[in-house]
């Protein structure tokens, strides 16, 4: 059974499924899915197009779905689609997706702080933490794992690589390839995040390998040659595919 507050208001359209507690002055429309062990504190909003999974936790003034900040939004039906265990402080806002994807997705087990935004279009990963008045413009993609310090600013399109650590009041408009430190301004390749690396289970020698990947790709004018000498002369491994695969497809390339 759900715990609905006399002062929240739940649209007779919206689907609730089992054990949530909706706090008071909280504001559910239509068009919204909303699965099992929820708990919206006081204040929360949660608008049209919003499925959200199981087990989160949403603090007061989070305003979930919103309309996209896009002039180019027509109205159109679209999504958010939040999935389970997340942690989404106070003021966080998640605007739902346009017609250039139709859905703004955030993961699970993540830890959105207070005053955060992921603007629509947006794919967060699992696993993420994301801190205090940090801002995503549209079609953002951030792998899992990431951690994203607060009050950065992250340009439009621009694609956040996994396992990675990105110091807080930085502002990119460039991919930030994975298991790397990016900080300092202009914003840089700081070095590979061997703490948050060895914290995750990485051995010594595969941090060793990712350290001589990036060692070869910077060293390179072009990161076509860096990306081919790595493939030619480091062992084939899922993480080395991934950082050879990222830079290859970054679309804005990546920060040096």
């Amino acid at each position: 059974m759900n715990s609905i507050s006399p002062l929240a208001y739940v649209h007779p359209e919206a689907q609730l499924g089992d054990n949530n507690v909706i706090g008071p002055f909280c504001y559910i429309d239509k068009n919204t899915v909303i699965g099992d062990n929820n708990v919206l504190q006081n204040s929360v909003t949660i608008h049209v197009g919003a499925r959200i999974g199981n087990d989160n936790e949403f603090f007061a003034g989070a305003s979930i779905s919103t309309k996209p900040q896009d002039l180019k939004f027509k109205g159109e039906e679209t999504t958010c689609v939040i999935g389970d265990h997340n942690s989404i402080r106070e003021n966080v806002t998640i605007s739902r997706g346009t017609a250039s994807k139709g859905q703004t997705t955030v993961g699970s087990h993540n830890l959105l702080m207070e005053n955060m935004h992921v603007a629509h279009d947006c794919v967060l990963g699992n696993h993420l933490i994301i801190g205090n008045s940090t801002k995503f413009a549209g079609e953002v993609v951030v792998d899992d794992y990431a951690i994203i310090s607060a009050t950065c600013l992250i340009h439009q399109f621009c694609h956040i690589g996994g396992y990675g650590m990105f110091q807080g009041g930085s502002r990119t408009s460039q991919d930030i390839p994975p298991y790397i430190m990016a900080g300092k301004e202009p914003i840089r390749f700081a070095g590979v995040n061997i703490i948050g690396l060895r914290r995750h289970g990485f051995s010594n020698d595969l941090i060793h390998l990712i350290h001589e990947a990036y060692r070869i790709l910077y060293s390179k004018g072009l990161m076509a040659e860096g990306i081919e000498e790595i493939r030619r002369t480091l062992p084939d491994t899922p993480e080395l595919r991934y950082i050879t695969t990222f830079v290859e497809n970054s679309k804005r390339g990546i920060i040096r």
